[in-house]
């Protein structure tokens, strides 16, 4: 096809943006949108994927690989609610993304024609795109793409969503018109009275603690942060899956604040007299039910840093607000003159020691320790190795015994949905396997795998090799503690049959391997690394070790006494 048509300007305005992949399930509802993938082949890659879901969450990690939107294609009707999981994951987990959804026929429209969605209800209604629209005339396919990733990146980051009518795209290009040029988000400085007051505050405290996290953290931020904290001796915890924002190694590391807190740590933001957050919007599962600040005005004093004006004062009446941009932020933090006598420092070095003694396991029965698997994971793995998982109990181990090394090293190394959507995992490996060509591991149970394991197709189509650790317990693990402590001994509807997971493996192109006791999963795990194509291992764990701390039986009897 020589006719330059609204489907390859359309891609023409992704590669203006800097796209370099677009993750997508085909549909005959944008066509003419993979005609112009394949006009510029040479330059921008489709992924093909196995299941819309799988593909937006591809988006969305590739979204937080690069801190540039990270782009999916699905067709109309059930694409989309396919892909809807991907959307909502980038809106709470303050991603850029853009989903572009084929749509019917302009003259179609509002008949409920086949597979007919009205988009702006469905995303926009249940707030989970930042801006939804529908592009109706291909002389303004470059504005429509110019503000959705200008939207997308903007203040706090998000997905939008774009509806691209079929007949639309296949129409012809007016001669002259051009994609909008790639959009750089504005970088918001704070204000210099603003950090007066923030030192001020910092002066006045006796025990104040930093909680880090949210998107958009640069390696040049997340140093100035690092050399923040040690200018000033604070303790720095980190916010619910975004644990790779402060070097879990640091002597000044408190922690991961999130589920599953260590309960000292959690004890400790309720006995600090100042927090400064850093980039976290103060969600449910980093304030553990809103229970570590109380709503809506914390007992300790608060300092609230984040990119949108909204979302200051949305839950939290902090004593000081600041909107700005976190690298800008951080770069103004690291050249605040501290003070010559640090009052806080014994707090902060027994913030930290209460980490270290988290790192001691408590002893669970059977024949695997996943201390020593995660212990096996970290001494064997490059430093740049991303660790992905969804959501599920398989995921505390690493994050309460997993060190990841902060951005500050250079890369972004955990991968994980604050949504709580499971299914996460597989894919957002695959993504970052095929973007980054970095070593991967993705960490899933036997429930979180299943319901996004066809992406392992994906995978094997292009090359990319993950390491997938397989957690089978043959439950779905968060839910049956929840039926032991609220209850006990009342078991139904979490039990699994599960399926031969070697024998998927290998199916898919991938090697499989078992693993039923410790001192097995080390070989295994080399054997996966020295391997060019991708690993399943599968360990298999008794549902009784259900948590880091304790068994599934302790928690029923616990509560049948209650």
């Amino acid at each position: 096809m020589t006719q330059r048509i609204a489907g390859h300007l359309l891609v023409e305005c992704l590669l203006a943006q800097g796209v370099t992949h677009a993750f997508g399930v085909p549909g005959e509802s944008y066509l003419a949108a993979l005609d112009g993938f394949h006009q510029h082949r040479d330059r921008i890659s489709f992924i093909i994927c196995r299941q819309e879901g799988g593909a937006a969450f591809m988006a969305e990690a590739h979204g937080k690989l690069t801190r540039r939107p990270g782009v999916c294609f699905v067709t109309r009707g059930p694409g989309a609610t396919n892909a809807s999981i991907g959307v909502h994951t980038a809106a709470q987990d303050s991603t850029p993304m853009v989903l572009f959804v084929g749509d019917v026929a302009s003259d179609q429209r509002d008949r409920e024609a086949f597979q007919e969605v009205d988009y702006g209800a469905f995303f926009g209604a249940f707030g989970m795109a930042k801006l939804v629209e529908r592009i109706d005339s291909v002389e303004r396919i470059p504005e429509y793409v110019a503000r959705a990733f200008a939207t997308a990146q903007n203040g706090r980051p998000g997905p939008v969503v774009l509806a691209l009518p079929e007949d639309m795209l296949t129409q012809a290009v007016p001669d002259g018109l051009q994609p909008m040029p790639r959009w750089q988000p504005p970088s918001y400085q704070p204000d210099p009275q603003s950090m007066q007051r923030l030192r001020e505050l910092l002066l006045n405290a006796k025990r104040p603690i930093v909680i880090a996290g949210g998107g958009g953290w640069t390696p040049e931020g997340a140093r100035d942060l690092q050399a923040f904290a040690e200018a000033w001796h604070l303790p720095v915890g980190n916010a619910m899956r975004f644990q790779d924002t402060f070097d879990n190694r640091h002597p000044l590391y408190a922690g991961d604040v999130g589920i599953a807190i260590n309960p000292k740590l959690g004890q400790r933001i309720k006995d600090a007299d100042l927090i400064l957050a850093i980039g976290p919007r103060l969600g449910e599962m980093t304030t553990s039910g809103y229970t570590l600040l109380k709503v809506p005005k914390p007992t300790q004093k608060l300092i609230h840093v984040h990119t949108s004006a909204e979302e200051l004062g949305r839950v939290y009446q902090p004593d000081l607000a600041l909107c700005a941009s976190l690298p800008a932020t951080a770069a103004a933090l690291a050249a605040l003159a501290p003070p010559d006598d640090r009052p806080w420092r014994d707090w902060a070095d027994a913030v930290h020691q209460d980490h270290v003694a988290n790192m001691q396991p408590q002893p669970l029965p059977g024949p695997i320790d996943m201390h020593a698997i995660v212990c096996t994971l970290q001494k064997l793995l490059p430093e740049d190795a991303a660790i992905t998982n969804g959501a599920g109990n398989f995921a505390s181990w690493t994050h309460r015994y997993f060190h990841f090394p902060g951005i500050a090293k250079g890369h972004k190394t955990q991968l994980a949905p604050t949504s709580g959507a499971m299914g996460y995992g597989v894919p957002a490996g695959v993504a970052c396997a095929i973007t980054t060509g970095r070593t991967v591991v993705t960490v899933a149970g036997d429930g979180d795998f299943l319901m996004n394991g066809q992406e392992l197709a994906t995978a094997r189509q292009y090359g990319a090799k993950t390491i997938v650790v397989l957690l089978n317990n043959g439950v779905y693990g968060t839910i049956r503690m929840h039926q032991a402590r609220d209850y006990p001994h009342r078991q139904e509807g979490t039990e699994l049959v599960n399926p031969d997971f070697v024998r998927l493996a290998e199916s898919y192109g991938y090697a499989g391997t078992r693993v039923e006791r410790t001192e097995q999963f080390e070989p295994a795990l080399r054997e996966a690394l020295a391997r060019e194509q991708g690993t399943v291992i599968e360990v298999m764990l008794s549902e009784q070790v259900i948590t880091t701390r304790t068994t599934l039986d302790a928690i029923e009897n616990a509560s049948k006494k209650n």
